[in-house]
């Protein structure tokens, strides 16, 4: 339920199916989750014929069970890691069950786990990395025993399966090096090791925990490229020599001539990675915005306004005419560029830049070809001589701009809804190489001249993983948020503040909200601040000597050790987000809410075990700890029975209308189910 596309499933069930058509994206994640995705479908009888185009479009006869339900086990997998792992930090089956409790009863964990998305996928993997290393720390005292062995290669693999659904599977191999770090400092220091063993430690953590990760998470990209042999939407964001490689790319077994000459019609392609092609179109910059000329950019999918045709200066003449003789361009020419669409000439001239500071506008300009000298560009071959040929594809070309001497560039800035979010092409003062200001010819069409192969261009695979993961990094730092969409802050996130529709807006529709269960966050919320109080009192007076009993002592070690393992989880897990300037949404916070979930269990089981030995003398003493993690179970349940069609869906009236069920649970005013 429902049986439409709900949320990113427009996003993530698409790209499955691009693994089972075999067809070429781009994702700004890693390809492991999606690949999984794929699978999955695959193997339940889906066929990857079903559009994704968005989200309410019902999946009908398609097969999308599969997909979902993949990702449900995964995500359902969450309760018994949480578990295992308390159990081991804390040694107590209350403290577990009661983290158990807070992952089962939160709808926002069931919600972001029922559906064709990676966030199950990617805390599955975390959990999983979590729970690895905490067993091989407890195994320290049987170290190279084959328990001891299983668990340190299994974080690995777990951080692999982590860092390949998305990067911010970092946080975790963040987290496991620290620890590392603090385990190898802890066996140097301990004279009864010699040296020998303490290399052998060293050399097993390296295997284990760098060497196999980076093993499996490249070949996870192997795979990738592998089964996504077919040109597709993603072939633009990638270098001219990657798309040779795409079955169906005009540049796959292409052949084209090999050197460029005047009446060409070619695609100019900036060097820097995820730039795209020197683009215009029939749109006018707006008022206010440097000369109001026709807009170019630069556009990172095939177009026909992409094309270009390559003129001489000086005269209008046809060079396609068969009576003319074919006159190549050389390193050094005085060209035109004239857009092939509309007839109008790559132009400049000394009026700002719509973004960049100090960098000149650059338009389309005249009528049929026929404009001003602000049209004349000299192409110049990098590191070659005057007078040589420009080859299509090899050949690295700069534009300079005749009568400002600026450098033709792309600064990679997205220009606003009126430059429909293309990039910003300015012309450059500044003229130092950088691969913005740097272009080759890519498809390049002449019919008076002979063509040759392209199969040279072939790169290899460490080429492609490292474009791959530069176009990433690019695409992730450029994210912004679409019209109408709900973004967050980070600090909205623990205490709840907003959630996001998954399906459904009005009261006929069937609603499902991502919102976390308020008691639980809430209660997890609480509980960070008593552990850093309570855990700071324990510190400061074992610090100072203070003679501890030995159950105290026992309980303080569980919260400060148990527990601050978590809260360093929870720590780098969370905070990276104040720093990152891409856009930013509720559901990143879900692998965090993980971690508080687990503090929350340990803290209130020691709290309670205190209470119970400090009243000892009280004869209901021992009914403390039992009735305090009763009431957080019952508590929790409740309230999950409160806030359950968040999760399962609502239909009928709206919670701002006194009728509905759930007009009194809209605690906050910013909570729009």
């Amino acid at each position: 339920e429902p049986p439409h596309i709900c949320w990113d499933e427009t996003h993530f069930g698409k790209m499955g199916s691009y693994y089972i058509n075999r067809t070429f994206f781009f994702d700004v994640h890693p390809p492991l989750g999606k690949m999984l995705i794929g699978l999955a479908g695959y193997l339940s009888g889906y066929d990857g014929t079903f559009l994704f185009q968005k989200p309410g479009d019902k999946y009908e006869h398609h097969s999308y069970m599969g997909m979902r339900g993949f990702c449900a086990f995964l995500g359902s997998w969450l309760v018994p890691f949480a578990y295992l792992t308390v159990l081991d930090l804390s040694k107590s089956l209350s403290a577990a069950l009661l983290t158990a409790a807070l992952l089962t009863f939160d709808t926002g964990c069931l919600t972001l786990s029922q559906y064709i998305l990676l966030d199950p996928i990617l805390m599955f993997f975390i959990m999983a990395a979590m729970l690895s290393m905490v067993k091989y720390n407890s195994c320290a005292d049987r170290p190279f025993s084959a328990p001891w062995w299983f668990w340190l290669s299994l974080t690995g693999v777990s951080l692999a399966g982590a860092l390949g659904v998305k990067f911010v599977g970092l946080f975790i191999i963040l987290q496991v090096g620290l620890n590392t770090i603090a385990d190898l400092w802890y066996l140097f220091g301990d004279l009864s090791l010699s040296l020998v063993t303490v290399g052998k430690h060293l050399t097993a953590r390296v295997l284990c925990l760098i060497v196999l990760p980076l093993a499996l998470y490249t070949a996870t990209f192997a795979v990738h490229f592998m089964v996504l042999s077919k040109s597709g939407p993603g072939d633009g964001f990638f270098s001219s020599a990657f798309q040779a490689r795409l079955s169906g790319n005009n540049l796959h077994n292409a052949s084209i001539p090999e050197h460029l000459a005047y009446g060409s019609v070619i695609t100019v392609k900036n060097l820097r990675m995820a730039i795209g092609y020197l683009h215009s179109h029939r749109h006018l910059y707006p008022e206010g915005i440097g000369a109001r000329q026709q807009q170019v950019t630069t556009y990172l999918h095939k177009d026909y306004n992409n094309l270009w045709i390559i003129k001489k200066h000086n005269t209008n003449s046809d060079p396609l005419d068969p009576s003319f003789p074919v006159e190549f361009v050389r390193h050094g020419d005085i060209i035109r560029l004239e857009h092939k669409e509309t007839s109008r000439n790559l132009h400049s001239h000394y009026h700002e830049a719509p973004m960049t500071r100090k960098h000149y506008q650059v338009t389309g300009y005249g009528i049929n070809g026929t404009g001003d000298s602000n049209d004349f560009w000299r192409i110049e071959v990098v590191n070659r001589k005057f007078g040589n040929r420009i080859k299509v594809l090899r050949s690295r070309i700069r534009f300079i701009h005749l009568v400002t001497g600026c450098v033709l560039g792309s600064s990679g800035k997205v220009l606003p809804k009126w430059g429909w979010e293309q990039l910003e092409v300015t012309c450059t003062p500044y003229l130092k190489e950088t691969l913005n200001s740097i272009w080759n010819v890519e498809d390049h069409i002449n019919p008076k001249l002979p063509n040759i192969s392209l199969d040279v261009l072939q790169p290899s695979f460490p080429e492609i993983l490292l474009e791959s993961h530069m176009v990433m990094i690019r695409g992730n730092s450029g994210l912004k948020p679409k019209d109408n969409e709900f973004t967050s802050r980070p600090w909205h996130w623990p205490i709840n503040y907003q959630g996001l529709r998954f399906s459904g807006v009005n009261d006929t529709d069937f609603r499902v909200y991502l919102l976390g269960n308020p008691v639980v966050w809430w209660l997890n919320l609480l509980s960070i601040a008593l552990y850093l109080l309570s855990g700071s009192i324990i510190a400061v007076a074992m610090q100072r000597g203070a003679r501890l009993p030995a159950e105290v002592a026992g309980l303080s070690q569980v919260l400060l050790r148990g527990g601050g393992q978590v809260l360093l989880g929870w720590t780098l897990h969370y905070f990276p987000f104040f720093l990152m300037g891409r856009v930013l949404y509720f559901h990143h916070y879900f692998p965090v809410m993980l971690f508080s979930s687990m503090l929350t269990g340990i803290l209130w089981d020691t709290l309670l075990r205190l209470c119970a030995w400090g009243l000892a003398s009280w004869p209901l003493a021992r009914g403390i700890h039992v009735a305090g993690i009763l009431s957080l179970l019952l508590g929790t349940a409740y309230s999950f029975y409160l806030f359950h069609p968040l999760a399962y869906g609502m239909v009928g009236p709206l919670a701002l209308d006194p009728q509905s069920p759930m007009a009194g649970l809209r605690w906050l005013d910013s909570w729009d189910f």
